[in-house]
């Protein structure tokens, strides 16, 4: 997997990303400016897949509760989206997308395997941020790769897909 550059494989999550919003809710989705760096600092629900193999990471789906139940009323047809649903929801999206990741790249390369989705509610911050005061319900994380920000055309969802790997 050392022929694939980073860059590959953010173009690869940002179509991924793309596609599973317009394939699964028929929703078209805008990528904003690609920073150099995981911060997911504010979000209440966040998504996580652990990439294994030749190239070892972690693909994170991160948003604030108004657009992560608006995802979960879409992808699941619902009237209203409770903490099971939301969960549910935030776990399918990032999967999908980290699946696209190892199709693409497991049927040329090998060696890809995918974690089983993790759903995190509550802030999730750097580990090199100092937390404010309390910091209860809160979890760090030491991570370098990017963050590629999202949103719908009427700003109803915004999220952000981090790449870590």
């Amino acid at each position: 997997m050392s022929n694939i550059t980073f860059e590959e494989i953010m173009f690869t999550i940002m179509e991924a990303t793309q596609d599973t919003f317009k394939s699964y809710m028929g929703t078209d989705i805008y990528a904003g400016k690609v920073e150099k760096k995981i911060d997911p600092v504010g979000s209440d629900v966040v998504g996580i897949i652990g990439v294994a193999g030749d190239r070892v990471g972690y693909i994170l789906f991160a948003t604030e509760m108004p657009s992560a139940v608006q995802v979960a009323k879409e992808l699941l047809m619902l009237e209203d989206a409770d903490e099971d649903s939301i969960n549910d929801a935030v776990g399918e999206i990032t999967n999908n997308i980290a699946g696209v990741f190892k199709s693409k790249y497991h049927e040329q390369y090998g060696s890809v395997a995918l974690g089983l989705p993790l759903v995190v509610s509550g802030r999730i911050r750097p580990i090199n941020e100092q937390p404010p005061a309390p910091a209860d319900g809160m979890m760090r994380v030491q991570c370098k790769g990017v963050t590629i920000p999202f949103r719908t055309m009427d700003g109803r969802i915004s999220f952000r897909v981090m790449v870590y790997m």
